[in-house]
Order: C-alpha cells, then structure tokens, then sequence
C-alpha cells in the first residue's frame, strides 16, 4: 500500500522538494503512532512529481510545522504524536482551496487562494471539518473536543504565517477584500521551517514538549526580525526616493525567497513604478534597478472594451496585485505584476495576464508565467544574497 498526500501536478522544483520532505514528517509520525507499518512506503502520488509545468502555490511544509508545533508545545503529552499530526493536517488544511480552479476562467484560482478557509472567521468551521474526519480515522479513541482543539489551533496559524508572507490573505473576509500581507517573510525560507521541524521531531521522539516550546519560540523571534528588516528596507527605499527628488511616495518592501537579508523596494511616482534591490544586513548595500511606466489601458490597451470579459478580468488582476500593474517589456499584449521578480532589482514581472485583441467579447484573458531562471541570473541573485558586487 501506498500511503500518498495529493498536491497539484506541476509545482516548481524547490516547493515539490518541500512537499516530499513534508510527507516524510507526516510519515515518521504516521508510523511512530502505529497507524502504518514501518514498512508501508510513504510518498507523493506519481502525479505531483511532476514539476515541468504551471505553478504550485503552497508552500506545505512550513504550514505543517507551525500548525503542529503549536498544539505539540501547549498541549498534554499522552497523545503527543497523534495531536501533532492533527495538528500538522489541520495547518496544511486551508490551502485545499488551490484545486477551487477552472479550465476556462484562469483567474479564478487567484480569486480564491487564501480567501475564505484562510479568514479567521472561518477558523472555527474548518478546524470543526478537520476534526470530525480525524476523529474518523486515526484520532479515534481521543475525546473529540480535545481533536479539535488540537485542529483549531492548526488551522488558526495558517492564515495569519500567510499574512506575513508577501502574497497576501484575506483574513477579514467576508468583511473585507483587503489582501493583508506583512511582508516580513518569504514563502520559503529554512532558516524558518528547519529549526521547527527539529523541533517537532526530537519532540516525538523524545515525548517533550519542550523541543517544540523552543522551535515555536525561535519562529516567533524570526518574524520579529523579519518585520524589523522590512521597516529598515523600506526607509533606504525612501532614502533612495528622496534622493531622486520623489516625495510623498509609499515604499513597499518584499524579502526575496529564503532570506530575510535581501529585499526589493517598489514605489510609484508621477506614473512610473521605480525599483531597487537592498540588502540589509550588519551594512547596507544597494543594486539600482530601473523604472517603468505604469500600467494605463487608455495609452497599452486603446482598443480593450471595459465591458467585455477580458476588461472584467483586467480589474479582477488590477485587484489582486494592488494596483502594481505595468506592461511587460517584451510582450505589448502581457499585463503584469509588478510586486514580483526573479531578481529583486529587475523590473519584469513573473507573471501576468495577456490580451487578444480578436478575442470574443466572451473570452477571457490568458494568465502567463515567466519563471524561466538561466544560471547567470541565479548567480547574480546569488551574489547580492552574499553582498557582493554585481555588474551594472
């Protein structure tokens, strides 16, 4: 028997390395609570092994060591490994809503990644879910109030270690449809997750909790530091904007992947977006970028009509990327967001979304990725990590 986690075909290479390094945590826990043999192989279906194409957008290992280090450090050791899992479960459970997609509208799944099962509101409901199917299977025998408050407080830490992340979460929903993002971490990052998975694991193994107390204490400290980097990234990217003579400008600052070290500034000013590189470490160093006009359909898309599908999901995209809109410099048809790039001083977007100009007045748009990382640019991404110089 193969015991399998499904995850969507297609995910980038260094998220499905995480997602098998998740399903080896949840094996060790499956078998230290005897609900599989030690010799039932435990890995990802066929399918999600694949990572050529598309784009996975969870990040599942980081959110099953947060959801399970938590009910692991706060709650009775008796049940330790079996709560732990619940735990570990419940804090992936959210992210169920990456397969709520369509094959005709390409947007959709933006619409409602971290809406909904992501909003505290929904924390009560979900934890609920998770917790009448653990008591199902292999949580049986544990008094369901105690499942789910392992599952709720799982589930809880989901949303909020998204809304530090840089994607952004719709916890007040339905209240709101402001994207809440923080900015203080990256959506991978090991310094964050490694020390919590030691901690989860020398907790089972050694039935202490204090492992997880530590590993739930050192993830704490982190985010602090990752909001203290964010705020002294955004003031040199005021610094950087006053000396351009730009004022009155708002600065955002995103980590880039694994590090809080180095970050990208974005701001917008009299119609251009501007943006830089800044790695703040013991020093400041900074990698100038360059600017870019805003996205203005009336100028890029004269011929768009508003009311067609196609203008619809212009503004859907314009909302999920807060405005950061700007035509990509290659394709004149492509819209993209200007948050996110491979490089954090380079300003063409990773993905976006792209016009026929033929298309039916039914017919969406297209939604593109541009991920494609040759080696030179991964060693200049690698160079401003270490601080390094770079060429102009």
């Amino acid at each position: 028997m193969l015991v399998g986690v499904a995850a969507p075909a297609g995910g980038r290479v260094a998220k499905g390395l995480k997602a098998r390094v998740v399903v080896g945590l949840l094996g060790t826990i499956l078998r230290r609570a005897n609900i599989v043999s030690s010799r039932t192989p435990i890995g990802l279906p066929r399918r999600a092994r694949k990572f050529s194409k598309g784009v996975l957008i969870l990040d599942p290992l980081s959110q099953a060591a947060v959801g399970a280090v938590v009910p692991q450090a706060i709650m009775k050791r008796q049940e330790i490994i079996r709560l732990t899992l619940v735990g570990a479960l419940s804090g992936m459970a959210p992210d169920l809503d990456v397969f709520i997609r369509s094959d005709t509208d390409p947007l959709l799944f933006l619409e409602y990644h971290r809406q909904f099962t992501h909003a505290l509101i929904f924390i009560p409901v979900g934890s609920l879910l998770c917790a009448a199917v653990f008591t199902q299977t292999f949580a049986r025998g544990i008094p369901f109030l105690t499942v789910w408050l392992a599952a709720c407080l799982g589930y809880a830490t989901h949303g909020l270690l998204d809304a530090c992340t840089t994607y952004g979460t719709l916890l007040l929903w339905p209240f709101s449809d402001a994207r809440i993002a923080w900015n203080s971490i990256a959506v991978i990052d090991p310094l964050f997750t490694v020390p919590l998975v030691v901690g989860i694991i020398w907790g089972l193994v050694r039935r202490n909790v204090w492992a997880a107390r530590v590993g739930l204490l050192w993830a704490l400290c982190y985010l602090g530091v990752g909001l203290i980097q964010h705020d002294r990234a955004a003031a040199v990217g005021q610094a950087l904007a006053a000396d351009r003579g730009h004022s009155g400008v708002s600065v955002s600052a995103k980590p880039t992947l694994g590090n809080v070290l180095l970050w990208k500034v974005i701001y917008r000013h009299q119609g251009q977006f501007w943006v830089d590189a800044v790695r703040v470490g013991f020093g400041t160093r900074v990698y100038p970028g360059g600017s870019i006009p805003e996205f203005d359909p009336g100028l890029h898309l004269p011929w768009l009509d508003n009311a067609s599908q196609q203008g619809r999901d212009l503004e859907r995209f314009r909302w999920f990327s807060s405005d950061y809109l700007a035509m990509d410099t290659d394709n004149p048809l492509l819209v993209v967001d200007m948050r996110y790039s491979l490089l954090p001083n380079e300003i063409k977007g990773l993905w976006g979304i792209e016009f026929d100009p033929e298309a039916s007045s039914q017919a969406h748009v297209r939604y593109r990725a541009q991920r494609s990382a040759d080696a030179q640019r991964a060693g200049l991404l690698w160079a401003m990590l270490k601080g390094a110089e770079v060429p102009d």
